[in-house]
């Protein structure tokens, strides 16, 4: 029934004006756009072809749908993500983020990579998981992130099977650089604001490593260059005087507490 709809919708979309040529789309790209589809969770909220590849006010058909399309349905995360490094140069009007534009190593086929939303996300079959670890390391060649794959991270990750979303339990490069947030209604979002947890590194402790670490460890594991560099391939060293210096004070604390 969807195939049907499906067909139907392209047939309008043609009807107005698009051509194949300047879709640029043959029959088996269409089929394969076509599975993908019938199986999201888009399909399951009937959004269509149409829901982003026809301009809601002049009706003309938008070929490469781009992170305003997406924002009509997902305005938060949008929003967000145009706060990152990822999106900040769309948000001022400039031509998207490449990764050949970026300080840090990147994978040089993916150079010209144009950073929006389908950079990230495959759009038709809007799976997360493969965005939450197999995109980023599409682009980034960094130590830190190729590392990952040997993490103890990745390894629970593993443990967890196929999956059609990250669990609220994996632990993948968006659990800690686009963590998920809830809103004063409830609402859980995933914050697509790429840099929000950088800096200061300890916003990082509260919001991502304490959900499974303890203070003095996740502390202890964040400020450690070395640590950060081999994506946490073992456990933190590092002893910070502040954590030592809080536990002084609680301990002279609690004896003053006993001798009252």
């Amino acid at each position: 029934m969807r195939s049907w709809l499906l067909r139907g919708v392209l047939l309008l979309l043609l009807w107005n004006g698009l051509t194949v040529s300047a879709w640029a789309v043959d029959q088996a790209q269409l089929q394969s756009i076509n599975q993908s589809w019938s199986q999201s969770a888009h399909a399951l909220a009937d959004v269509n072809c149409s829901s982003c590849h026809q301009n809601k006010s002049t009706k003309q058909v938008l070929q490469r749908p781009n992170h305003e399309s997406c924002q009509s349905c997902h305005e938060a995360q949008v929003d967000t993500f145009l706060l990152g490094k990822h999106g900040i140069r769309l948000l001022e009007g400039q031509t998207a983020l490449t990764p050949a534009l970026a300080h840090l190593p990147m994978q040089a086929a993916a150079h010209d990579k144009q950073m929006n939303c389908n950079a990230c996300h495959d759009v038709h079959s809007v799976k997360t998981l493969p965005a939450s670890v197999d995109s980023c390391l599409t682009c980034h060649k960094d130590t830190h992130s190729l590392n990952y794959q040997n993490s103890r991270h990745a390894q629970l990750l593993q443990e967890e099977g196929a999956l059609p979303r990250p669990s609220t339990a994996s632990t993948t490069c968006a659990t800690c650089h686009l963590p998920r947030q809830t809103s004063a209604s409830g609402t859980v979002m995933v914050n697509h604001n790429n840099t929000f947890t950088l800096l200061p590194r300890d916003r990082m402790v509260k919001e991502v490593c304490m959900n499974c670490h303890g203070m003095e460890f996740a502390y202890n594991s964040i400020f450690d260059d070395d640590l950060v560099e081999s994506n946490f391939a073992r456990p933190p060293t590092l002893s910070m005087d502040t954590l030592k210096m809080v536990r002084a004070l609680e301990q002279q604390r609690s004896g003053n507490s006993k001798s009252e």
